[in-house]
């Protein structure tokens, strides 16, 4: 998801896409203790679209606050 796509979205979808994002993130940490998951890369991307998550919706909250 690209940061344009996260900054149209609504402060409440960014919540329910974070929550998501956080719960697959625990699934495909789980998935790679037990084996090893075919593509350990997207371990990455996933915590790299976590973190973008969390930064569009901080900036949403402090604009909304001076608002």
């Amino acid at each position: 998801m690209k940061n344009t796509e996260l900054q149209s979205l609504t402060v409440e979808e960014l919540k329910q896409k974070l929550e998501a994002e956080r719960e697959s993130l625990t699934k495909l940490r789980f998935a790679h203790a037990i084996s090893p998951i075919e593509n350990p890369m997207k371990i990455r991307e996933s915590k790299k679209l976590i973190a973008r998550i969390a930064t569009t919706l901080k900036n949403k909250e402090i604009q909304n606050n001076k608002a």
